[in-house]
């Protein structure tokens, strides 16, 4: 068992009878009635026949100054650099922005700072370089919201700054031309948790005086969809709309690097998802930036041909494989470091000269949802800096805590549940102190890890292929709006084995004489918790199986118990 609690959902029988009399799919049915939708004219919007709208970009602060400085220097002929970031939102930033350039014929670079040596965000030697290039105008993407020293260098030299940024704000803001960020105190835009991908676009729309024709939702909104699932914003309000709007797009008419990309994975064109593109094609693409070769993945995004592409889906992919080696390395190296305390309660900060940099965010997720706190890893430089990624648990805002630590870092920055730190060596205990801290002051109680499912399915049959893929129609899921989480009570457990090199479970379970497959990934079935023949419970979320051109319904678990239930 992985979780301690399961917090099972109950639904309205009456409401979710009204809603199948009125040809609603049955297990739509249930599950719009678990997460609260009461009303038949609720449906249409829920299921995604109804398009929401989209809201007017000019609503941002200073999105009006940004727009008049960018189309002074496209028509003076000026030259424009577009500053972004080595993530998947940053790329797909400076990709849709260099499109619009490129249809303007604008002259434009693009620049994304060499990771492990410049880091995140703006840098006065980037920013000299770039003048010295005969660069008049800088356009931040994904980045700039703090980088109050960085602004004023770049006016002390003569370079202009619109800052695009979706980022906290760290009290005063930037001295540029522009600052666009919906997260400003004082801006008024109704939606504030946009990607930064979203705020480019947002200013492309500014720009084009269009925010929602079928011209430029195709131009650009499947690259939108791909940056704001990858940078795990809340998939409700305007970033549904808008990734739903992409994935549309993708799924009809890829890009050829996307086509690349989804045929070295091995992905049928046309059945990308939400979770498609967190799981697959996100982290292949961020492999590219982790090892230090953004590049790849902005070439493949821009990528006019299927024939240019295909090269850089399979170097994406290698890359993707060495990235794992390390991390799985690293990752091992943190555990033994842990090995031999007491489990952690308390926020985990470890530092080590010689880790790669590029790996320490997904270590430091694992490690905070491994043992149920805060997580932060730092790699030392040989010159005794550390820049490390900081990953929450539960409702801890973990930027806070790197706020109050401001005196003692270099740089930090990012969300309330993920950031990035530099900070000096001589200064990471004390770093540790302070975070503890603040987390022992702030936090009441410790949080369990719990799992939340929608309902339970009482009869089986209810799983069907049909059923299953009507579900799937209420894409995209994603933060704040997750995946259906359902279960089986009082189940028999038929039998259980390892697969992928002992490293998953595939089992295979029965209830009121109807049978079902079951994936657990990431659990081999010495780790199970239960054995064949046990009556057990399940959670899991249902999928839609394709295997050599046959289908069959799978239970994708989350979690498996031995059950309380004493009938099947």
């Amino acid at each position: 068992m992985r979780f301690d609690n399961w917090d099972i959902g109950s639904f309205d029988r009456d409401t979710a009878v009204e809603f199948c009399r009125n040809g609603v799919n049955p297990l739509v049915s249930v599950f719009l009635a678990s997460r609260g939708i009461t009303d038949l004219k609720d449906v249409s919007a829920a299921i995604g026949n109804e398009q929401t709208g989209l809201f007017d970009p000019l609503l941002m602060a200073d999105m009006d100054k940004a727009v008049v400085r960018i189309n002074k220097a496209v028509s003076n002929g000026e030259r424009i650099a577009v500053y972004g970031d080595y993530d998947v939102d940053g790329m797909t930033s400076c990709a849709i922005l260099s499109i619009w350039l490129d249809s303007k014929n604008a002259d434009f670079e693009i620049y994304i700072p060499e990771r492990f040596n410049e880091g995140y965000g703006l840098n006065n030697s980037a920013l000299s370089n770039l003048k010295e290039k005969g660069i008049t105008l800088v356009i931040t993407v994904d980045c700039g919201i703090t980088a109050i020293e960085e602004a004023e260098f770049a006016k002390s030299i003569g370079l202009d700054l619109v800052i695009t940024d979706h980022h906290e704000c760290r009290g005063d803001l930037p001295d540029a031309v522009a600052v666009v960020d919906p997260k400003r105190p004082d801006c008024k835009y109704p939606y504030k948790s946009l990607a930064g991908v979203g705020v480019a676009f947002k200013l492309i729309c500014a720009l084009e005086n269009d925010y929602q024709s079928d011209t430029i939702i195709k131009s650009y909104c499947d690259l939108v969809a791909l940056g704001t699932v990858a940078d795990v914003m809340p998939v409700v309000g305007e970033n549904r709309e808008l990734i739903k709007l992409g994935l549309d797009i993708l799924n009809r008419y890829p890009r050829p690097g996307f086509r690349s990309l989804l045929q070295e994975i091995g992905i049928t064109p046309g059945t990308v998802t939400s979770s498609t593109i967190g799981f697959t094609l996100a982290p292949r693409l961020n492999a590219a930036g982790r090892m230090g070769q953004s590049e790849l993945s902005v070439k493949l995004l821009l990528s006019k041909s299927y024939e240019d592409s295909e090269e850089l889906a399979v170097e994406l992919c290698r890359l993707n494989s060495e990235r794992r080696s390390l991390e799985q390395e690293i990752y091992d190296e943190a555990i033994a470091m842990l090995s031999g305390e007491a489990v952690p309660c308390e926020p985990i900060v470890l530092a080590q000269k010689g880790w790669y940099q590029g790996v320490t965010g997904i270590i430091a997720a694992k490690i905070a949802e491994r043992y149920c706190v805060p997580a932060v890893i730092i790699s030392i430089d040989e010159d005794g800096t550390g820049r490390g990624s900081c990953r929450s648990f539960g409702s801890f805002v973990l930027y806070d805590a790197l706020c109050s630590c401001e005196d003692i870092l270099l740089n930090y920055g990012g969300h309330e549940m993920a950031a990035g730190v530099t900070v000096a060596e001589e200064n990471i205990d004390e770093l540790r102190t302070r975070i503890v801290k603040y987390y022992n002051d702030n936090v009441t109680a410790i949080t369990k890890p719990g799992l939340k499912l929608d309902f339970e399915v009482e009869k089986p049959e209810l799983l069907t292929i049909q059923n299953i893929e009507a579900l799937e129609h209420l894409e995209p899921f994603g933060n704040g709006n997750p995946s259906p989480c359902l279960c089986i009570l009082g189940a028999v457990l038929s039998s259980a084995q390892s697969i992928g090199d002992g490293k998953h479970s595939k089992l295979k379970i029965g209830k009121s004489g109807k049978n079902l497959d079951c994936i657990f990934f990431s659990v081999p079935t010495e780790d199970l918790g239960v054995s064949e023949g046990m009556t057990v419970d399940l959670a899991f979320e249902p999928q839609v199986n394709e295997f050599r051109g046959r289908s069959n319904v799978q239970l994708q678990l989350h979690d498996i118990r031995a059950s309380k239930e004493q009938t099947i």
